[in-house]
């Protein structure tokens, strides 16, 4: 066997180690996503104005702190978004916009905001999420009476089923392969078994529950705002206006187990968020955001901002507090970054009316 000398094996091994080293740093560059939006990041959902397709998603860059806004319609030759952006959902490689009385969803690339595709045929829809990679859900008002959820082919970005719930159906929670749907207009949570897509059970709770939260004891937070009753010339009717209240539902048995009043019908509480740590809600109510531990046992009276919000959020990793001021509805809206103690450390202008968050 011919003998190597010792120099050339060092020779030899140092440019393998070289090769290797450019070869996996080449590999390390291509790695993971790239786009415009590939970053840590935040979207903001832009509302808009009602009947005006002006809504809009913003991004923020967290590392930067650089703001862009109007971002679908820059990335697909100044298409406009929607009328009324309710909601936005990241699934894969894919972002869902609900334009909500544009009676669509739009599918965008997460990474590059280029169109991909447009589900079309829903009914003032309002919340989606995806089940897996070939399924998900829409939430729709249909025409403000009985709501469904629809069932959506993500290959194909078609309704393939529509299932019957309660009254204007609002956000959508996926618990234990069961999904949880909060009917606003009513007193009840639909709970919809995703193997057979039927509604298997409908929970009561009080008035007008529109958002839900899991806390990491695996119990789901419901936020009822209250039903709003009018005399007739449309002032509010406060003798017959119930009070919001906070509940929390065990899917292990599918039964309220909790729920605390607020104090009074003066005021609807709104905005139900979860800390990073998910033990803590924040919600809105009478002009203040409040904290709650979800370990508490009766309506917490501690405020972290002495302001609401139009839309409000946290950032799962960092704990950061997001919260979207909608300015009247007079041009840009204000976002606004808060510490999870309610000091704040930023803010900066989105589009009309910010009233949601998407976190990547």
């Amino acid at each position: 066997m011919k003998k190597i000398n010792s120099f050339n094996s060092f020779l030899t091994a140092a440019f393998i180690f070289a090769g290797s080293f450019a070869f996996t740093s080449c590999e390390d560059k291509n790695e993971g996503p790239s786009g415009a939006y590939a970053e840590d990041g935040v979207f903001i959902v832009n509302e808009g104005n009602f009947g005006t397709p002006n809504g809009s998603i913003s991004y923020y860059n967290t590392s930067t702190k650089e703001v862009q806004n109007g971002i679908f319609s820059k990335e697909n030759e100044e298409r406009p978004l929607g009328d009324v952006v309710q909601n936005m959902a990241i699934h894969s490689d894919k972002a869902y916009i609900v334009a909500n009385n544009s009676n669509k969803i739009e599918v965008v690339n997460a990474y590059t905001f280029k169109s991909e595709g447009v589900i079309e045929g829903l009914q003032l829809p309002r919340y989606f999420t995806a089940f897996n990679n070939s399924k998900g859900y829409v939430t729709e008002w249909v025409n403000f009476g009985e709501g469904r959820v629809s069932v959506i082919d993500l290959a194909t970005n078609t309704v393939t089923k529509t299932i019957a719930v309660g009254i204007m159906p609002e956000q959508l929670l996926l618990v234990n392969g069961k999904l949880y749907v909060a009917n606003s207009g009513g007193n009840d949570v639909s709970v919809i078994n995703t193997s057979t897509d039927t509604v298997e059970k409908t929970i009561t709770v009080p008035d007008a529950p529109g958002a839900l939260v899991l806390d990491k004891n695996n119990s789901i937070w419901v936020l009822s705002s209250g039903k709003l009753a009018y005399n007739s010339d449309w002032t509010i009717d406060y003798t017959n206006t119930t009070a919001g209240a906070l509940s929390v539902i065990n899917p292990g048995t599918q039964a309220l187990q909790s729920s605390y009043t607020f104090p009074g019908n003066q005021s609807q509480p709104s905005n139900l968020a979860i800390s990073a740590g998910k033990d803590k809600i924040y919600f809105n109510y009478a002009g203040k955001t409040f904290v709650q531990n979800t370990t508490a046992t009766s309506l917490s009276n501690t405020v972290l901002i002495n302001r609401s919000f139009y839309g409000l959020d946290v950032d799962p990793e960092t704990g950061l507090i997001y919260g979207g001021d909608a300015n009247g509805f007079a041009g840009d809206g204000t976002v606004y970054i808060y510490n999870p103690d309610g000091s704040q450390v930023g803010t900066f202008k989105a589009g009309i009316a910010p009233n949601g968050f998407v976190f990547n």
